[in-house]
């Protein structure tokens, strides 16, 4: 059988600066997650540190150790790689809060990454022709390209920004950190329609979609839904959990987590 997209077998992560690795300096605790090609999966759950941590740590971040368990992409056992060795096998993260480079504008930024992702040496012309279609489908103002990356962006332009990168950089899995509590509607409504977008160019794209909000779910729509309460998956459904978490919320998972613990 055909390995898995991407999976996550019993992880365990907590703050690089922890000095030790003790059970109760994680964040992650026995995290379990299987994505195959096409299949878009929501994390969700109340506001804590392991929802904040969870993409960071799947694409290999620093701030954080894997203290045991193991991520795999394509049937390969990444959990020691490098962010960077992570980017160019074909994963990306858009960030929530993404870091202000002043200096670089969005346009050299993608080229940048785009060579390194995929060896092609575009010039700026060209790839301003490449990104055309999607800042027009996006509605964006053509001089946005021109603009130094995320300095002083909008919400809804930091999130126009992530899914321009998702859409020309054409990654294999994509895991979209929206953990930001009290996002915008609108903010909202744009991310899931850059994700449909997306999808419908690249339909074997995987995606990772970590949010607290129940109301980017019906937005999405994914194929699967899990609820991350004290470091680890409590439940995993479909859309139907989407309609419970509106009803009841997180405590009726807080208590199944309580309860398995």
């Amino acid at each position: 059988m055909t390995a898995p997209l991407f999976r996550v077998d019993d992880l365990h992560a907590q703050p690089a600066e922890s000095p030790t690795s003790s059970a109760e300096d994680a964040l992650l605790r026995g995290l379990n997650l299987t994505v195959r090609a096409g299949e878009v999966h929501a994390i969700t759950g109340p506001n804590g540190p392991g929802t904040s941590a969870l993409g960071a740590t799947l694409m290999g971040s620093n701030q954080y150790k894997v203290t045991s368990g193991t991520i795999e992409f394509k049937g390969d056992d990444i959990t020691q790689w490098p962010v960077d060795e992570r980017a160019k096998a074909g994963m990306f993260l858009a960030f929530h809060d993404p870091q202000v480079i002043p200096g670089v504008s969005v346009i050299q930024f993608l080229r940048q990454a785009m060579s390194t992702r995929t060896g092609m040496d575009l010039s700026v012309p060209e790839l301003r022709l490449a990104t055309t279609d999607w800042i027009e489908r996006l509605g964006i103002d053509p001089a946005f390209a021109d603009r130094h990356l995320n300095e002083g962006f909008s919400p809804v332009e930091s999130a126009n920004n992530e899914i321009i990168q998702m859409a020309i950089l054409k990654p294999e899995v994509a895991i979209l950190d929206a953990t930001a509590a009290g996002l915008d509607i609108d903010v909202l409504r744009i991310a899931a329609q850059g994700i449909r977008n997306v999808r419908t160019d690249q339909p074997d794209m995987g995606v990772v979609l970590i949010t607290h909000d129940p109301q980017l779910l019906s937005e999405v729509t994914p194929d699967h839904i899990h609820i991350l309460v004290d470091g680890h998956i409590a439940a995993s459904g479909g859309m139907e959990l989407a309609t419970q978490l509106e009803q009841d919320g997180y405590d009726a998972f807080r208590l199944a987590s309580a309860v398995q613990a």
